[in-house]
Parts: structure tokens; sequence; C-alpha cells
């Protein structure tokens, strides 16, 4: 088992201040210990955040240019260490091969990619006659990350960031903090100024609420859970903060009867199922007119037959275990009560696969004669279950997808482009996704409703961290 006691801090790997309390990090798809971290403290957080402060001082002020060679230097360590960076996240929370070589640690290496392309667009000064508007860098950012796409979530707040000219102070998730250790390492031989990226790992409770309520983080990035979310708020608006909400979601998917149906229920329960459901984008309510809702049911079932569960090391091997065990036992609460509510269990369902006793597997899951009130409809589960509603029309469609409070990503097939469009101008949500369309990292990501406030990704994911200012002649 190895041992990252250590946190970036000013440029260098420092010790934990005071007594070192550590926390084990383990491979869900063995259960077995692979490393331990240090938990920091607040007098840590402090330590961190002062060395952001006065890095911001002069890393504020830097041009265009620097931060783009910067950028492109840190692209080319990101580069070096990208099979390092995806087998961590392997380890971590049990991500397939293909997956964590794939579009785990590629994420990370494409949001770099992005903030060059979009620094370019980023209007700093606008005259408006004798006066100008700029926009700044807002300072020192406290940056807190999840666990279930960690390479993807630490990048889509450091890239922009280092890209406005903030500086900053990063908590990654205790769940999956190796790839963040192997981040840091890429930005220090990248040749950042000292203090401008700081590591703490930690805690929410200790850690993350230290970086919250200190006085000198000008603003909070956060992805995780609403309710953590509604707590950063609350600890914030002490020192009135900016705080950018990344929450959950529970993504309806529209398929009109116009669609290519086959087509977009396969497509629905590969996007469920991926990452073991751990996405919060992941098109978890499946929306169909009541007369398909047979064959929607055989086509899902089909499809999630053909997608291979177990040890993520196996090439074939397309969904791994739960990234922990209490990650494991709040699936199985939910697939239980989703039964006790009266959804009809048509695949999958309570316990392990059969073989998989050791790891923390779940049976991908689908619930057939769902009600949009049933707990299972309404509740982020954050894994493989999927629920299949009837719906009379379109315009029902659009009601029980808004009926939620929830509203991060939507997704809507039909042969009809424009009419796709329309019903998703309808959807009461940040993102939607029409006819199986791929992620653009140009555009902007966030929510709305309970799933958060803000914007991540693109040009917008720039501006998140900038502060905008008149100077009237």
């Amino acid at each position: 088992m190895s041992s990252n006691l250590n946190f970036y801090i000013d440029g260098a790997w420092v010790a934990p201040l005071g007594e070192v309390k550590t926390i084990a990090v383990k491979n869900p798809a063995t259960n077995q210990e692979i490393a331990e971290v240090a938990l920091a403290s607040a007098e840590d957080v402090d330590r961190a955040v002062q060395a952001a402060k006065k890095a911001f001082e002069t890393y504020s002020q830097t041009t265009v240019e620097e931060r783009l060679a910067l950028l492109e230097a840190f692209l080319g360590e990101y580069k070096a260490r990208f099979k390092a960076i995806g087998q961590a996240i392997q380890d971590e929370i049990g991500a397939p091969a293909s997956l964590a070589q794939g579009a785990q640690a590629g994420s990370g290496m494409i949001h770099i990619k992005t903030a060059m392309k979009m620094l370019n667009l980023v209007k700093f000064e606008e005259e408006l006659g004798e006066s100008r508007i700029t926009r700044e860098p807002i300072g020192v950012v406290g940056m807190i990350c999840p666990w279930n796409w960690p390479a993807n979530q630490v990048m889509a707040k450091v890239a922009p960031a280092l890209a406005a000219g903030c500086t900053m102070v990063l908590k990654p998730s205790e769940v999956s903090p190796l790839d963040a250790i192997i981040i840091a390492e890429a930005i220090d031989a990248a040749g950042y100024p000292a203090g401008v990226f700081n590591l703490v790992n930690g805690d929410g409770a200790t850690t993350g609420a230290a970086i919250t309520e200190h006085p000198n983080v000008d603003m909070v990035s956060f992805t995780g859970s609403t309710r953590a979310g509604v707590h950063i708020s609350r600890a914030a608006a002490a020192t009135i903060k900016r705080v950018s909400l990344e929450l959950g979601g529970k993504g309806p998917n529209i398929v009109l009867d116009d669609a290519d149906f086959e087509r977009a229920v396969k497509g629905c329960v590969r996007g469920c199922l991926e990452n073991t459901g751990q996405s919060c984008l992941a098109p978890t309510r499946l929306l169909v007119q009541k007369g398909r809702v047979g064959e929607a049911i055989e086509i899902a079932i089909a499809t999630a037959e053909k997608v291979k569960v177990g040890d993520p090391n196996d090439p074939d091997v397309r969904m791994g275990p739960a990234a922990s065990e209490m990650q494991y036992n709040k699936i199985q609460e939910m697939i239980e009560l989703g039964i006790k509510e009266g959804a009809r269990l048509v695949y999958g369902g309570p316990g392990k696969p059969e073989g998989l006793e050791n790891g923390w597997y779940v049976k991908p899951t689908i619930f057939a004669d769902v009600s949009n009130d049933m707990t299972i409809a309404r509740e982020e589960i954050f894994g493989p279950v999927l629920c299949i509603i009837g719906y009379e029309d379109e315009d029902d469609a659009v009601r029980i997808a808004n009926d939620s409070p929830y509203g991060l990503a939507g997704y809507v097939s039909s042969a009809d482009v424009e009419r796709a469009r329309a019903v998703g101008k309808r959807m009461q949500v940040g993102a939607v996704q029409i006819n199986g369309a791929g992620i653009d990292f140009r555009m902007p990501f966030g929510g709305f409703k309970q799933s958060g406030n803000g914007r991540e990704w693109g040009l917008h994911g720039i501006e998140e961290f900038l502060e905008v200012k008149s100077l009237v002649v």
C-alpha cells in the first residue's frame, strides 16, 4: 500500500502541520486498501490559502500569452502522465480500463485544450465610448471535487481558473485523491509559480469546511450532492463569497413518437449504466409513449444483458463496481425501496451479480410501471438503475420531465431535429442532448433548480472565475 501523506502547497510537497490523521483509499473491485492520504486540518488549509493569496498578486497580472504558454506546458505534462492518471482512476473508483484510460482521463486533457481555445475569446476589456468594462480574475478559489469523474471534475475547475488568472486550493474527494496528486505533479513540472495551485487532501467536515469558511477564499467551486451544496452555501454566506455549484440530477430522456425508437432506448440504457450509473447527468428516467412501454422494456433488457459487469482489468468489461461500500449500500436501499413502492422490477435487482461477491458490484437494474412520484423517480440514486415511465403525449412528457427538484441534463430523441429542439427548450434543465449527441466541452454545463448554479466548461467556465469592473470617464 502506497502512502501519500504530503500536501502540495506554495510550490512544494510539505508535511501536514501537527498530528497527522490519515484515511485509507480502497479499490472497490477488491475492497483492498491501496493507499492512504493525510487529512488536512484548518491550519493546513490556511497555509495553502495564504500561499494562494500571495501568488495572486503577481499571477493575476500575467498576460493571456503567458497563461497560454503555461497551459501548453501543463498539457504536455498531463499527456506524459496520461496512463498513470487513468490507472489511478481505475484503482480508486473501479472504473473499467476502457473508461478510465478513455473518457475519464481523457476528459481532463480536453478541459486544458478547451481552456486554451476559449481564453482567446474572453473579452478582458471592452470600450464603451470613453468608459471601459474590464473582466478580472476573482482571486483565490477553493475547489471541492467529487469522486465519480475525478480528473474531469478537477480539470473542469482548475484549467479555466488557471486561464482566468486565479490562484486556487483544491480538495479532491478522499475516495479518489490519487489522480489529483498526479495532476499536481504535472502542474509543478509545467513551471507554474509557487502558490498558484495548491492541493490539500481531506474530508468535507474538516478540510472542506475550512476552505468554504476561510475569509481569504474569494470563491468556492463545488461539485457533489445537493445536500452538501446547501451546506456549503450556508457556510460561505458568512463571508459573502461567490459560490458555484454543480449538483445532482435525475436526467429525463424523452423518446418522441417519431424517433428511432430502438436506437434511442439502447442509447438511454447504455448512458444510464456507464460509470456504474455514477454520473450526475445520467439519463435515469426513460420517458416513452404508454403504448410502447412493453417494447421499451424488451429493448432495455436486451441491451443491459450485453453489458458485461466485472473486473475493471478485463478489457471486455463495461461496468465495474460501485465506488465504495457506502455507495453500494445506498444503491441497494433505493432498489429495495423501488420494489416496496410498487415499481415492477424487470431486470437486475438487489444483491451482487453472481461470481462477484468480493467487490462492491451492483446488478444493472431496470424498473417499469414507475410513476413520477415514486422515490426512485425523484431522488438521485447514483447507480445503474433505470426507471421507465409512460407518457400520454408530448405535453405530458415535458410535464413529467420537469416535475423534478433537479434540472441538470435532459435528453430528447426525434426524427425532426427542430421538434426536438423545441421540446428541449421547454425542459427545465441546463443542458439538453438531442438524438444521442455526445459531449461538447465548448458548451456551458450546469443546472437549474436544485442541480446548482453557475456554469462550467467552455467560455462560460472561464468567465465564472472573473469579476466585472466598470471604468467610467
